[in-house]
């Protein structure tokens, strides 16, 4: 899984997995989902993403059922500019 917020056009786009992309389809303005050819999820778009997303350089990521160290739950990002 991939995550990636490109400030230049202020989109977040989560990608779970490398494949062609057939199809894309606007849930809702500027949240968009992507498919490959068996209809299977592979990314969803998120456009205008700063309205959306209070701290955008911040990312939690949980792990459920398993015990993650404190040092790792949470990661702060710097963005050079």
């Amino acid at each position: 899984m991939q995550i990636i917020y490109d400030i230049r056009t202020d989109t977040l786009t989560i990608t779970f997995r490398d494949a062609y992309i057939v199809e894309s389809d606007e849930q809702e303005w500027g949240i968009i989902f992507d498919y490959d050819a068996t209809g299977e999820i592979v990314a969803i778009e998120v456009l205008d993403a700063s309205r959306r997303i209070t701290q955008p350089t911040q990312i939690m990521y949980q792990f459920v059922g398993y015990e993650v160290p404190t040092q790792t739950r949470v990661k702060e990002f710097q963005f050079a500019n």
